[in-house]
Parts: C-alpha cells; sequence; structure tokens
C-alpha cells in the first residue's frame, strides 16, 4: 500500500467566529452499577464528577491526541449526564471563537467522559471470567454543530 502525505489545512484566511458543538452518547451498564452510582457507593468515588473533568480536560488537549486538529482557544465546555436505568447519557458541549470547529473536541471530551465511566464502574461491571458483557459505549455523534458571525 502506498502512503499518502497528511497535512493540516491551512485556515489562516478564514474569519474568527463563534463557533459550538454539541455531541452524545453513551454508555450501557448493569442495573445494579447504574444504582451504586447514583447512590454513590462506586469505591473509586464521584463518577460522573470524575468524568466530567476529564471530558472537560479531553477537550482541551485534542490537538494533542488527534494529529491534524488545530489548536484552538476553548471559551467553555458544558458536560451533562443523564441517567437512565441501565445507561447513561453524556452531551459534552464546547463553544469557541476561532477559524476552525469544535466539533472534534466535543467528540474527544464526550468519548474520555464514557470511557471515564467505564474505567470508574469496571471492578462492579466484570462478570466471574473478568469480561464485560453488559458494559459498552454506542451512539457516539455530533448533534449540533453552528457557528456565528461576531457581534462589531
Amino acid at each position: 500500500m502506498q502512503r499518502r502525505g497528511v497535512s493540516m489545512v491551512d485556515i489562516s484566511e478564514k474569519e474568527d467566529v463563534e463557533r459550538v458543538a454539541v455531541a452524545s452518547g453513551k454508555i450501557k451498564l448493569k442495573d445494579s452499577t447504574v444504582e451504586l452510582i447514583k447512590r454513590g457507593s462506586i469505591k473509586k468515588g464521584d463518577v460522573l464528577g470524575c468524568a466530567e473533568i476529564a471530558a472537560i480536560l479531553a477537550v482541551k488537549r485534542t490537538p494533542d491526541i488527534i494529529p491534524l486538529c488545530h489548536q484552538i482557544r476553548i471559551e467553555s465546555v458544558k458536560v451533562d449526564f443523564t441517567m437512565g436505568d441501565a445507561d447513561i447519557k453524556a452531551t459534552v458541549s464546547v463553544k469557541s471563537v476561532g477559524k476552525t470547529g469544535v466539533e472534534m473536541d466535543a467528540l474527544h471530551g464526550l468519548s474520555v467522559a464514557l470511557l471515564t465511566i467505564w474505567d470508574m464502574v469496571k471492578s462492579v461491571e466484570k462478570d466471574e471470567t473478568g469480561n464485560y458483557p453488559h458494559t459498552k459505549i454506542e451512539e457516539i455523534k455530533v448533534d449540533k454543530k453552528e457557528k456565528h458571525a461576531l457581534s462589531e
């Protein structure tokens, strides 16, 4: 297979605009695990608090992980969780003012939030063989991407 070159897109001619992206996804867990999270009884501590901080840190580090993403100025990150009976839905919203979009930053933050939840609960999600037959991350997507001209 012949390798093709890669390059970062030149955004120098683009104007700064306000950009927002919202990404969501969910992690499926055992009912008993969700109950333990609700009660604050997971050994590692505050699952959703830790996942929120992890998401924010991931958003800020996106260009360090995804090679061709531009470093951008992050204006805000909002992380929300909705708990079901056997799943947790996470939503990450990212706002920036700049020349390129923030959807990769929102997706990265979302993915790390869900992985952090998995890490926090893995001891109660494992079966007798050490596997995770009930645990799965799914439905990761960009729900919204917007850009707005800056007010003068």
